[in-house]
């Protein structure tokens, strides 16, 4: 396959070129400071890294162009430019204008400039010419209110913002870890005995309301452990329904089932709460999940710092594909409503997710699930909650076009946090916005074409390949060139903006592809256990990344699948807690 990779005729051959196409995309991608570990993976579910490969079976080389510009989502954008590889070293560098007022040093969140300059000095002297950047001329009056609403073709260096923060795991964990260990950095000993606490009063106060239950008989810790672990199971071996597991069926798992008996797991099951009571000052609707949640949040934050670039986006939580095809079509419609909507802010260098935020649909008010997906405010509202401790670190935070908005990257940029986002005329709120960059009357259709306007030290780019893309930031310089390769394209010229946000979100796309599998299959019809199970889900993927860069992982190289299955088996007692073992 790699001979049939094209771009171009070459003098070693389309074999030769392929290979030499791979490195310079290896070189590209690791100057986008995205880690090649998170899908390196030795076991069962072994796989290459995405972003390495150059063949026609990507997944990401295969999206249908995009003929309207509202349609141009998120992932088409990664799937039409990011493609089948990472891009190439950039086009020769752009002449800067005078450089605009200082964000505070040269430390670039890429290789660094000298770095980058070394590059583009290089890409010049084999004699690439620089792609010609498009300026169209704007009508009279648009350009004369544009320029009122400080919009201006005249474009500037922007200096990167200074990141100095040390990212990765915050605590070194020893060589003998086991998955348990990393488990419950987020999920300790103190949450599960809450948890066997709050059961035993539900299961209390619900017998003296409706009749007691002879069958009853208190959890325990251990149990509790063991209840968690057949749940997560799910995950591993994506049974259809948990109780699979002491079936004669093919989901039944008789080296698990005999830790619990079917009767006493349903108990528990009947049973479980996190929070069994709300309180008189409770009004929220996650009450029953609350303190659990800001638990985890807890655990996310003390056991790891996230890198410069992180990702605004919903992780893919839809059913389990088993379930899809074994289920109605009426209770395939009733488990697809679901009444909330799940948002992470994730390191886009390690896949780690650093926070969770929930939002309920609460009945028909202003705040509710169905007005989040029309009003492009709630989503800055969204955006607000996940970056609220994110503020003072120069962090640069990539977003679909539901969020990006002038007005909430301009907040954003007043708390040292800095964006680049797709844009959409019918998704985003383009309140601020020339007019003349949001329609497409006169813009060529020619691939790799662009056009850039600024104001202060935001730009506004509108980009063509396979239709027009729009992307607003302000944590890119206008005029540093970068590079898209399609596999039978070759390279297409972007500013650089364009290629960090199509590496960084199909680096999200392959991240939902690999671990969305891992979510537990078990679905509630209450929303606060939905909600749980998923959040225990995010919980044991982070864990698995804080393994893979533990000594540990050296010690016993343990896949996604395989770690979840230690486990569970951790969890029900069955194995030594050593991954040595």
């Amino acid at each position: 396959m790699m001979a049939e990779c094209g771009g171009g005729g070459g003098g070693g051959g389309p074999r030769k070129k392929a290979l030499s196409l791979l490195e310079a995309a290896r070189s590209r991608y690791e100057s986008l400071q995205i880690s090649d570990d998170v899908f390196g993976e030795s076991g069962q579910d072994s796989s290459g890294n995405p972003f390495y490969s150059t063949s026609a079976d990507s997944r990401s080389s295969s999206a249908a162009s995009s003929e309207d510009e509202d349609e141009a989502t998120t992932s088409s954008i990664s799937s039409s430019s990011a493609a089948a590889a990472p891009p190439q070293p950039p086009a020769p560098e752009v002449e800067a204008a005078p450089e605009g007022p200082a964000r505070g040093g040269g430390v670039c969140c890429f290789q660094g400039g000298a770095a980058r300059r070394g590059q583009r000095a290089g890409a010049a002297a084999d004699g690439r010419r620089q792609p010609p950047q498009l300026q169209l001329p704007a009508p009279m009056d648009e350009e004369d209110e544009e320029e009122r609403g400080g919009w201006t073709q005249t474009l500037r260096d922007t200096p990167p913002p200074r990141f100095e923060d040390t990212s990765g795991p915050t605590r070194k964990m020893p060589p003998s870890s086991s998955a348990m260990d990393f488990f419950q950095l987020f999920v300790p000993d103190n949450v599960l005995k809450n948890m066997v606490v709050q059961t035993n009063m539900y299961a209390k106060k619900y017998q003296e309301r409706f009749g007691s239950d002879g069958a009853w008989a208190e959890v325990t810790l251990t149990e509790m452990k063991a209840f968690l672990g057949y749940m997560i199971s799910t995950s591993i071996y994506h049974c259809e329904s948990v109780l699979s597991i002491w079936s004669s069926g093919f989901y039944s798992n008789k080296s698990i089932a005999l830790v619990m008996s079917q009767s006493r797991f349903e108990k528990i099951l009947k049973y479980f709460h996190v929070v069994a009571f709300r309180s008189s000052q409770t009004t929220h609707g996650l009450y029953k999940i609350q303190p659990f949640l800001d638990s985890l949040q807890y655990g996310f934050d003390s056991a790891f710092r996230p890198s410069q670039t992180q990702v605004l986006h919903e992780p893919l939580i839809d059913e389990d594909p088993v379930f899809i095809a074994t289920c109605t079509e009426r209770e395939l419609r009733k488990r697809k409503k679901r009444k909330f909507s799940l948002w992470v802010r994730q390191c886009s260098s390690t896949g780690f997710i650093s926070q969770i935020y929930v939002h309920l649909k609460e009945g028909g008010g202003a705040d509710g699930l169905d007005t989040l997906k029309n009003k492009p405010q709630l989503h800055s509202m969204v955006a607000k909650s996940l970056c609220r401790n994110a503020a003072g670190k120069n962090y640069i935070i990539f977003t679909g076009p539901s969020i990006t908005s002038l007005p909430l990257f301009e907040e954003f940029e007043k708390q040292e946090i800095y964006c680049c986002g797709l844009l959409s005329s019918r998704k985003s709120d383009c309140t601020g916005l020339p007019l003349s960059m949001l329609n497409n009357s006169d813009f060529p259709q020619v691939r790799g074409r662009y056009r850039i306007k600024m104001k202060g030290n935001t730009s506004l780019i509108c980009w063509y390949n396979k239709g027009p893309f729009r992307f607003l930031t302000n944590a890119y310089s206008p005029v540093q060139q970068g590079v898209i390769i399609k596999r039978k394209s070759g390279e297409i010229p972007c500013p650089l903006a364009v290629e960090a946000f199509a590496a960084h979100l199909s680096y999200i796309c392959r991240y939902d592809d690999k671990y969305s599998k891992y979510f537990i299959s078990h679905k509630p019809n209450k929303t606060w256990q939905q909600v749980f199970w998923f959040a225990i889900s995010i919980a044991i993927n982070n864990a698995y990344i804080l393994y893979k860069m533990s000594e540990a992982y050296h010690v016993k190289r343990y896949s996604r699948a395989q770690f979840g299955e230690r486990l569970v088996k951790e969890l029900l007692g069955l194995e030594d807690t050593s991954p040595s073992h």
